[in-house]
């Protein structure tokens, strides 16, 4: 592993461990010296690299000289690295943000003309309308985050908002969602992960400005997307109404208050003695190769678990959420990353499908830490 220049100093002796499964390794009980725990300076850098990768990976390539937006590295990415220029003071994004910005907005702009992040079939399953659907939620999420910042909603973002409701589901089981890629791959790309989509829309209409949640346009739609959230809650994962709760603390009414009681109950009752909570648990998964899957405490569910606690308002104070982020100060890597392993198969941590995980970890932690302070 090299060692970022950038890396917090840590005093006393720490043992360096390997997280099952293949994440990076992570330094325990470490004291950083930064006073806020944990180094953004070390994030901002690791996250900056992972999506200046991404944008030149020969896998993410597509049409007119663009590049597909990934729910594990260039999404969590753009919603992340904003809390971070905040947090470091810095007056503009950087090379790394405004190139995956300026991407999606050629993409967005272009929608007409640009093929579809998977034209054609896979595994005998069209995914042009998966595509289409999925690529329209990241739209509206990126654009109205960056807009969320001016405090003003803009043409781009009104268009790509537009977009995304034109392509809700109307009838069927996801009515009130968003048709979602079926890759088989947890968390984000599988049968289960339309409720993942939902919960990024709901992020963004809830992030929008000028009120835009309540604008009487698009109650109709709004009521669907309520029903699908409330319709399907008691059918998810631990993972999946996690992210529900995220995104009620944008939208109100997603869940219902039952619901949410029942949700919290089970979340504390899940978290490990370490403070930590763990992937594997939390979404139920096994591996589909049979190998052993990591059951310890990890960077991402750690992170969405703290995360939408607060969103949901369990304030930072409450012992159990405060136990949980000092899971996230004491395992930040070296080199900037919360660790996190595939729950789909066994992975090389050095390989680019390796760091995937680890990648929405590392921002949700971001996320999680910066709404905490």
């Amino acid at each position: 592993m090299m060692l970022n220049a950038r890396v917090t100093v840590f005093l006393g002796a720490a043992a360096m461990c390997g997280i099952l499964g293949g994440a990076s390794a992570v330094l325990r009980g470490a004291a950083p010296a930064n006073p806020a725990g944990w180094d953004p300076k070390a994030a901002a850098s690791y996250l900056d690299d992972r999506a200046t990768f991404w944008a030149t990976w020969p896998n993410a390539q597509r049409d007119h000289g663009t590049f597909c937006i990934s729910c594990h590295t260039t999404l969590p990415f753009a919603i992340a690295r904003p809390a971070l220029r905040r947090v470091l003071g810095e007056h503009a994004p950087g090379a790394a943000e405004s190139r995956i910005f300026d991407n999606l907005l050629k993409r967005a702009r272009g929608h007409k003309e640009m093929e579809p992040f998977y034209p054609d079939q896979t595994r005998g399953v069209p995914k042009t309308s998966e595509s289409r659907a999925i690529e329209s939620v990241m739209n509206a999420l990126v654009l109205v985050t960056r807009d969320s910042e001016i405090g003003h909603l803009g043409d781009d973002s009104t268009t790509a908002l537009a977009i995304m409701w034109s392509l809700q589901m109307k009838t069927g089981p996801q009515n009130g969602a968003w048709t979602w890629l079926n890759f088989g791959y947890e968390p984000w790309e599988s049968p289960n992960s339309a409720y993942f989509g939902a919960s990024m829309a709901a992020l963004a209409i809830g992030t929008a400005p000028d009120g835009y949640a309540s604008s009487a346009e698009i109650q109709d739609n709004l009521k669907n997307l309520r029903g699908y959230f409330t319709r399907e809650f008691d059918k998810q994962s631990e993972l999946n109404k996690l992210m529900a709760l995220w995104a009620s603390g944008k939208v109100n009414g997603l869940i219902t208050a039952e619901q949410k009681a029942a949700l919290l109950d089970r979340t504390y009752a899940m978290q490990m003695a370490d403070g930590g909570w763990s992937t594997a648990a939390i979404g139920g998964y096994k591996r589909q190769d049979g190998s052993a899957i990591d059951t310890n405490s990890d960077g991402y569910a750690t992170a969405l678990a703290t995360l939408a606690l607060q969103s949901g308002g369990v304030p930072s104070t409450d012992a159990r959420v405060k136990k949980g982020l000092d899971w996230l100060r004491q395992h930040q890597n070296p080199a900037g990353q919360w660790g996190a392993s595939s729950p789909n198969k066994k992975r090389d941590p050095a390989s680019e499908p390796g760091k995937f995980m680890s990648d929405a970890a590392t921002a949700l932690a971001v996320l999680s830490l910066t709404h905490a302070k």
